[in-house]
Formats: C-alpha cells, structure tokens, sequence
C-alpha cells in the first residue's frame, strides 16, 4: 500500500504532455534566427503569433498540423509533432536553443486540488510516517501558529474579512486606472455585479468563447475587481480593486485545463495590452528536488522588462493535517514570478497550501485570504465561496493595483517590491513568504 501510494503520487507530478514541444531560445534570438532554427531542424513552416491576431483557432490549426509559432514578446515557440519524434532531438542540437521539451497541460487550481485528493488521501496517513523522504515538514498549526496573531476575521455585511484582513477595505485607493489581466476559465461577461462595466476580454482556447462554464475565472476575477457595492447574494464587496481594469484572457478550457502555448498566448496579449499585472491561478504540481523551469524565468523577467508584474498561485498539494507540505508549483515557483500562498481567517497557512521547499527559486513571495472566500460565480448562482491558493492570487493582484495607482513609478520590479515590503510578517518564510500581503493605508 506504501509503495502504490507512492507511485501514484509521483505519476500525478510527472507533467502531462499535450504532444507538441516548447522551445526556448537564448536570450536576444530574433524571430527570423527562431524561425530559420525551425524550419531547418523540422521542416517545419513557421507563423508568428501576432499573424493569428482575433484569430486563435488558425493558430490552432497551423500546430495540428506540425506547424510552429513563434512569440515577440518571449523567446520561445510552440511546435507541432506531427508524428515525428525527433523533432525535439533535432531542435535541441541548434546552437541558438537553450531547451527543447514536451509541452504540458496546466490546469486551475482548484480542479487540480480536486483531482489530486481524489486518490491520494487515504496514501497520505501512510506518506505521513515518512514513506516518501523530503516531503514532510510541520503540520498547519504548532509551530507555524502565530503567537503575535490574535485576532479572527470574518465577512461582514459590508466586505469580506480577505479584504479586510490585507487592510483593502479602509484603503484609499481603489485600483483606477491599473490594468489586470486575469488568465483563466473566462469570465461570466453578463454577471449582474459587472453590468455596464467595460471588461476586455479574449478566448485563447479553440473553439470555446470567453463565456465562463467552469467558475474558476469568474471568482477570481471577482476577488481582483468585484464592485464596491454588489447588488446579489449577500450584497457584500468582496473586490479588492473595484474600479482596476479587467483584462479577461480565457487560457483554460471549461473543464479547467489548458495547454501551455494558450497561456503563453494569453500573455503576450496581456502584455501588448499594457497591463501592470498578470493574475494566474493556474499551474501544474513540482516534485521534491525540482528546480524552476527555465521557460517561466525567461518569461516573468520578458513581462517585467515590458513593465508587467506576474502573480501566481503557488499550489494546492499540500496535506499538512497529515504533515505533508508539497513545493510550490510551476509556473510560480520561477524567480521572475510572484508565488503567492494562502492563509485561513485566522492567518494560519492553509492545509493545502504548499510550501517553499525547493531551490533555485521555489519559495512563497508572499500570503493572502484563501480559505472560504467569498466572491462572484457564473449565474445562475452569482457567489460561492471557494479555497484555494488560487483565491489567495487575486488578493494580491488586487492588492499589487492599489499600490500601482497609490505611486505611479511602481510598475515590474518595483510594483514587486512594494508588495513584498507591505507584507507583515506571520510565520515560517517557507509557509507565508515575507508574510500577509497589506494595501496601502492599512491599519
């Protein structure tokens, strides 16, 4: 029982591979150098990106066709397999590649939190006693608890206690001006909490419409910029930057998977759309030991170059009332990339939050609300309440607005520094990262 609960836990890491490969260019290769490498490794034609504009089902259909595309803002491209398997072997010989490897699935957190308890559980009382070496660590309370900590939040009839608790609801600044991109499931475009707000918004996944059928996108897309004043449910604000921008970009499909090369996609798009910040509450689990993707370096430090700031949820895989902490996962385990964990109203870490076990990058940055957070859904049911480190993401990016418009030179890394500065500290750095995440003006 030891062994196959082992071996399941591991197949559940592994990645999963869509069929296609990502390729990663050195640093300052151009589009035609990235096409040429290509094109004479693969005979593959090559499309840019930009060529599939308002169009992302032709995009679609080049790489089912064992096409490539190539992305401006990044130096990587997606590339069809097309049933050749040495492909990837051919490209990884290019002098100008830095790396060649399968491309993965990613999913919402909070699908990926469901998928992964359906077996494991039960495994984890026998993970517990140390069948798996490397991956324990102290459960969610003892001596993680905050003794400087006393006070428990709530929701209210006015706010949530997550906006309350990061200081969002007596702040004086309410996001105006900022752009945040959301990359997820969508979003509920006739939710009536959003009514006559102008939202932008653009489907990555082919052949589905931004229409949110999941809920994934639409909850967290309500945590960033849910109105000041909702007029459903129990009528409470539950947006930490009501009057931010929202920039929808749907990267995962309605049954919360995506492929990389639709996230990507999703970036670059929010990037030319010149939003500040990026939120993603998505991502695939890391094993003990794994090192940051280099895919996700080149990428958060492309966005911060280009003046937007990436947060991302760091990971739902922990059983830590079996005393299991897990790694944060990728994409937000990258150095160039916010990972951001979740904390319960009484700002301990969450049992399903994972920690920073890893090297080379794989810490918290910072914690936020994410246990039993309320906020909008699809109709017909307008609100649910929902945990995840995938709630805890929007926080911060709601959060990350405020201090964006409270002074206008905090934009890439200094946006970055100013969020990890206004976090008070509450615990272990491995759990909460510099701690809890504060607006500006909070008490």
């Amino acid at each position: 029982m030891v062994e196959n609960s082992e071996a399941k836990l591991r197949e559940f890491e592994r990645p999963q591979p869509t069929g296609r490969l990502l390729v990663l260019f050195n640093p300052g290769t151009d589009g035609g150098t990235m096409g040429q490498c290509i094109n004479n490794a693969t005979g593959a034609n090559v499309y840019s990106s930009r060529e599939f504009k308002g169009n992302f089902s032709q995009m679609e259909a080049a790489l089912n066709d064992g096409e490539a595309v190539t992305f401006g803002k990044f130096p990587l491209a997606v590339v069809g397999q097309n049933g050749d398997t040495g492909r990837m072997t051919a490209l990884s010989a290019d002098e100008n590649v830095r790396q060649a490897r399968p491309e993965f699935f990613m999913y919402a957190m909070g699908d990926l939190q469901q998928r992964y308890a359906a077996w494991v559980r039960d495994g984890l009382r026998l993970l517990a006693d140390g069948a798996v070496d490397g991956a324990m660590g102290a459960g969610a309370f003892g001596d993680d608890a905050q003794a400087a900590v006393s006070r428990t939040f709530q929701d209210t009839d006015d706010f949530t206690w997550g906006l309350a608790a990061t200081g969002a609801s007596s702040s004086n600044y309410n996001g105006y001006g900022i752009k945040v991109a959301v990359l997820d499931t969508g979003f509920d475009l006739k939710h009536p909490d959003f009514a006559g707000r102008k939202i932008v918004a653009e489907s990555f996944v082919d052949g589905e419409a931004v229409d949110d059928l999941q809920g994934h996108g639409t909850h967290c897309a309500g945590t960033v910029a849910g109105p000041a004043s909702s007029s459903v449910g129990a009528q409470r604000r539950y947006g930490v930057a009501p009057d931010a921008s929202l920039y929808i970009g749907k990267v995962l499909s309605n049954s919360g998977t995506g492929k990389e090369g639709d996230i990507l996609a999703g970036m670059e798009w929010a990037i030319d759309e010149g939003c500040e910040i990026i939120s993603m509450s998505l991502g695939r689990p890391t094993w003990i030991g794994e090192r940051p993707d280099p895919v996700y370096e080149a990428i958060g430090e492309a966005a911060l170059d280009a003046g937007s700031l990436i947060i991302a949820a760091a990971g739902n895989e922990s059983y830590r009332d079996f005393n299991y902490i897990a790694p944060v996962g990728s994409p937000a385990n990258a150095k160039s990339i916010m990972a951001v964990g979740a904390v319960d109203s009484r700002l301990n870490v969450a049992t399903f939050s994972c920690g920073g076990l890893n090297p080379g990058g794989g810490e918290v940055d910072v914690s936020a609300p994410g246990v039993a957070v309320y906020s909008s859904f699809p109709r017909p049911r307008q609100v649910r309440v929902l945990n995840g480190t995938s709630m805890a993401c929007p926080h911060v990016a709601g959060l990350a607005a405020l201090w964006a418009q409270c002074d206008k030179s905090l934009r890439a890394q200094k946006l970055w520094d100013a969020v990890a500065r206004s976090a008070v500290e509450i615990g272990r750095r491995r759990d909460y990262g510099r701690g809890l995440a504060k607006a500006p003006d909070a008490d």
